[in-house]
C-alpha cells in the first residue's frame, strides 16, 4: 500500500484549481465495495494537489484499517485520476490520521444511507 508518495509532488496552485473539478468528478465514480456511496461523498479523500507537470497527488483514507478494498481501491483511484485529461500520472497515499468517521460524509451520503 502506498505511503508518503505524495511528498515528492510539488503542488501548483493554478494547475490544482484547474484540474480539481475533473478529478473530483472522476473520484465520484469510485465506490467503496461495502458501502453504496462514492469515495468522494464518503469523505475518504483528504487532499488533492497537482504539480505543474500534471502529476496528481491524492491523500486518502479507508473506512477501516482492515478494509477488504485496501489493495484494490488505491489502484482504482490512480487509474481513474490518470484518465483525467491533463493528468500525466497519479500518486496515492493512504493515511490513517485523522481517522475516518461518519462525520466526514457529505449530507448527500448521509441521506442516501438513511442516516438523516
Amino acid at each position: 500500500m502506498p505511503t508518503n508518495a505524495t511528498a515528492s509532488v510539488v503542488p501548483d496552485a493554478a494547475k490544482t484549481e484547474e484540474l480539481k473539478p475533473a478529478i473530483v468528478q472522476a473520484l465520484s465514480t469510485v465506490f467503496d465495495p461495502e458501502i453504496p456511496v462514492n469515495i468522494w461523498e464518503l469523505g475518504l479523500i483528504y487532499d488533492i494537489a497537482v504539480s505543474d507537470a500534471g502529476v496528481a497527488a491524492i491523500r486518502m483514507t479507508l473506512t477501516a484499517p482492515g478494509c477488504p478494498a485496501a489493495q484494490s481501491l488505491p489502484v482504482e483511484v490512480a487509474a481513474k485520476v490518470k484518465a483525467v485529461p491533463g493528468i500525466a500520472d497519479a500518486v496515492i497515499d493512504i493515511v490513517w490520521e485523522p481517522p475516518w468517521d461518519k462525520d466526514r460524509m457529505s449530507d448527500a451520503a448521509k441521506l442516501q444511507l438513511g442516516m438523516w
